[in-house]
């Protein structure tokens, strides 16, 4: 049986030192504790990943990274980070403000999603969309 659904996240960014100032503002506090910066493989020449690790220990470990591309154009592709309680969406929320994201909205109960939903919306410095959210009823597939 897997131990897990979700490895990884390789997002495109415009400008490589702009995103890493503004997810390490946040990425800490949800789980993404170690940082890193690597070449990038043989077949990707030219370009460069950062990766910001979970903790990790004794299991394999989610990362979020980011590779630069200078004509990376944002779409409808919505990333959602998960936290635990309201209390948490509020602090990251008020990092992501002080990062500078924009497009900003809550956070706020979306009872249209699901009951006890509550979220902040946001974008990163390209456009990226993201999300934090809190579900008072977890999904449980059937």
């Amino acid at each position: 049986m897997k131990t897990r659904c979700f490895d990884h996240i390789d997002l495109r960014v415009k400008d490589m030192e702009v995103a890493k100032k503004f997810y390490a503002k946040f990425l800490p506090k949800l789980g993404f504790v170690r940082e890193s910066h690597e070449p990038a493989p043989a077949e990707v020449s030219g370009e460069d990943f950062h990766t910001f690790y979970s903790a990790g220990g004794d299991r394999p470990a989610e990362f979020f990274g980011f590779t630069e591309d200078k004509n990376h154009q944002a779409n409808g592709t919505r990333i959602a980070f998960w936290a635990d309680t309201h209390e948490e969406v509020d602090r990251v929320a008020k990092l992501v403000r002080e990062a500078g994201g924009k497009a900003l909205e809550g956070p706020e109960i979306c009872a249209e999603y699901s009951p006890g939903y509550y979220a902040f919306f946001f974008e990163d410095p390209d456009g990226n969309k993201l999300e934090i959210c809190c579900r008072e009823s977890p999904i449980i597939a059937q």
